[in-house]
């Protein structure tokens, strides 16, 4: 544990964003595994565009929270989009 204040402090602050980028980091796995499923599962186009376009969504929120970085961001979002181009070239 933390001697000083300020790294007590530091220690507090850090607790907290962890926390709170957790929620972010979680939606974002949840929905991009949702989306993966419903392109792979051979379903609706339309059903695997929404599920798509709601996982770029929150990839590019949580980017631009600084929760994951903003190139990570961008690989999963074009390795989705890729998926669902395959997906509607059928």
């Amino acid at each position: 544990m933390a001697n000083h204040q300020s790294a007590i402090k530091r220690f507090r602050q850090n607790e907290k964003r962890r926390a709170h980028n957790r929620v972010y980091r979680n939606r974002v796995r949840t929905l991009v595994k949702k989306a993966r499923t419903t392109i792979q599962g051979g379903g609706k186009f339309e059903d695997a565009k929404a599920a798509t376009l709601e996982a770029v969504r929150d990839l590019d929120m949580a980017a631009s929270r600084g929760t994951i970085h903003p190139k990570n961001a961008a690989r999963r979002k074009s390795r989705l989009m890729k998926q669902l181009a395959a997906l509607a070239a059928k």
